[in-house]
């Protein structure tokens, strides 16, 4: 080593180890508030003590609308056994006509995709199809199948149907023109177009579709258990407000909403387990 060297290492000034930046002082409430469940929380539990206090401070009668903890007691007024079958009835229902959406929108959907003389002969009549209303045809279907469980599966097929078709379509066509040539000039197979091209692209897209449908149907099933049913939770709210005991049909109400929102998260939780790369950034 040089002495001119050796010199400037003695005269160099030394340098104090960085401070480390100040992290911002956040208080507890500041935190709670940015947790996403929080405010939701707050916001529901608000709402039930102003609707408690409402109806006590107006006297508002059970029979118009009950206070929450009227509610509470029309839970206890039925057991857990005639809960459990009402519960399942209209969760079968809800699960066949979804599952017969999903089977039958995917290949129309490909279809429509894939020819464009087929969407704008067969699109059409699928947006004709979903404007008819289904509560005005649910009693004549009904009386052409009958009273067992396929009217309410056709009933609940209807009416979650057409979001998937429009969703799955509407993947299916994002894909980047630029791979579906790379695709064609390389002669890959048409399935492999559709399985390794496409679908991986209207993933997302495709759970859009499930999430909106799994709850349109439990809707579908509760509007044919409105129509003709012995059992189920639609069947139970018409019943219970038949009879005036409304405590016991907001809380069918309730588990029914329960039930929406726990099938819209099992959708929700295949996606994040099976296809996490299909979420948007905010959601990982």
């Amino acid at each position: 080593m040089s002495a001119e060297t050796e010199t400037a290492l003695e005269t160099a000034p030394e340098t104090a180890p960085a401070e480390p930046a100040d992290l911002p002082n956040v208080s507890l409430s500041e935190r709670l508030v940015r947790m996403p469940v929080v405010l939701p929380l707050f916001t529901f539990l608000s709402v039930l003590v102003l609707w408690e206090a409402g109806t006590r401070l107006f006297a508002v009668p059970s029979y118009i609308l009950p206070a929450p903890s009227r509610i509470l007691t029309g839970f206890g007024a039925v057991d857990f056994a005639r809960w459990m079958a009402h519960i399942w009835a209209t969760l079968r229902v809800a699960l066949m006509g979804y599952g017969a959406a999903i089977l039958i929108s995917l290949p129309i959907a490909i279809g429509l995709a894939k020819s464009r003389l087929l969407s704008r002969a067969l699109y059409p009549l699928l947006v004709v199809i979903q404007s008819v209303p289904v509560v005005a045809v649910a009693p004549i279907i009904i009386v052409v199948l009958g009273t067992n469980d396929a009217p309410r599966v056709v009933i609940t097929f209807m009416i979650s149907f057409f979001p998937l078709v429009v969703s799955m379509t509407t993947g299916l066509m994002a894909t980047p023109p630029e791979l579906i040539e790379l695709s064609r000039s390389l002669r890959a197979p048409q399935h492999r177009e559709i399985t390794q091209i496409r679908l991986p692209y209207a993933t997302p897209y495709i759970f859009s579709g499930l999430k909106i449908s799994i709850t349109l149907a439990v809707i579908g099933a509760v509007v044919a258990e409105f129509v003709a049913a012995e059992k189920g939770l639609g069947y139970f709210i018409q019943f219970s407000t038949s009879m005036f005991k409304l405590p016991q049909a907001w809380a069918g109400l309730t588990i029914l909403v329960a039930l929406s929102l726990i099938l819209f998260q099992a959708v929700s939780l295949i996606q994040r387990l099976f296809f996490p790369w299909s979420l948007p950034k905010a959601a990982k």
